[in-house]
């Protein structure tokens, strides 16, 4: 069962009177992957996540969560699936920990609550309401709820809206321990950033219809350039030979390099290219890379207009 998607959509219609949010979507999730899916506000995007937690039915098509129809197999996939929702779901008045702890009692084998709040930074809060924690409080603590029963799958709506940068950090970090240990993730959020650090795969969605999916790499293009000063007249053979295959690189005007990378710009490349200007006795200077990124690509596919 494994060759199974974690999620698989096709031809996926819904509508709300005479609106129709979602057009025929058709995509695919791979296990083990942080999948992205990203769209303007009412592309249809949380539509297609709630049929796929269960809680709305499709007008037409067929959505399959683990193998399972989220609608005919509900029971069998809540023990396996975790969700957090942007906002809502805990009772006001239950404080922090009481309530991780009933979350942690409902599954066989429970995250310890009390180290999860402690990587969430709610350690303080723990005896706190939460209508008396802070939006970024909640957020986190909507987060543990979800993979308090160490799901394989979990979908996650804007996990970091409203975090400062340091809880915005540590929810990566956490995400990204849980994909390292195999579980699944479906990610849906407006932080680009967050979208091109964390995900294995992108699928964009406009006006209910995928317009793209990929790789960041696929979607952004293959092709990367980085550029660094350093003396001229390097011979720059020996770089050529240490870069990927079809790689190029030039000088000008004198002074100043130009590699091309059909493979694009990694952290390996950077990594080669510092330690051959090492081993040639010289700095590179102003090192950067020109290349598209996700949020370029995002908005030439969706339009710069504001959305409702």
């Amino acid at each position: 069962m494994n060759d199974v998607p974690a999620v698989e959509i096709t031809g996926l219609v819904k509508s709300y009177g005479r609106t129709r949010a979602v057009r025929g979507l058709s995509m695919r999730a791979s296990r083990g992957q942080v999948t992205a899916v990203l769209g303007p506000n009412g592309a249809g995007k949380t539509t297609t996540v709630e049929i796929c937690e269960g809680y709305l039915r499709p007008d037409e098509g067929t959505v399959r969560v683990l193998g399972l129809d989220p609608q005919r197999d509900g029971r069998a996939l809540r023990s396996r699936v975790g969700v957090m929702p942007q906002s809502g779901g805990i009772p006001s008045m239950a404080r922090a920990s009481d309530y991780l702890k009933v979350m942690a009692s409902f599954y066989a084998s429970p995250l310890d609550p009390a180290k999860l709040m402690d990587r969430l930074g709610l350690t303080e809060s723990a005896r706190t309401a939460y209508r008396r924690l802070s939006g970024g409080q909640q957020q986190r603590l909507s987060l543990a709820a979800a993979i308090i029963g160490r799901p394989e799958l979990v979908f996650l709506d804007e996990p970091t809206a409203g975090l400062d940068p340091q809880a915005r950090h540590a929810t990566w970090d956490l995400i990204t321990g849980l994909r390292a240990s195999g579980t699944t993730i479906i990610l849906t959020t407006h932080y680009l950033e967050e979208a091109e650090r964390l995900a294995d795969y992108v699928a964009i969605v406009d006006q209910g219809r995928l317009v793209a999916e990929g790789t960041t790499a696929e979607l952004t293009g293959s092709h990367g350039q980085l550029r660094f000063a350093a003396d001229p007249a390097l011979d720059t053979a020996g770089l050529l030979a240490a870069l990927p295959p079809d790689s190029v690189t030039k000088e000008s005007p004198a002074g100043h390099y130009l590699i091309e990378l059909p493979g694009g710009v990694d952290p390996q490349v950077i990594a080669t290219v510092t330690a051959w200007c090492a081993e040639q006795g010289v700095l590179a200077r102003n090192l950067r890379f020109d290349g598209k990124t996700l949020e370029d690509v995002f908005l030439e596919l969706t339009g710069r207009d504001l959305r409702s």
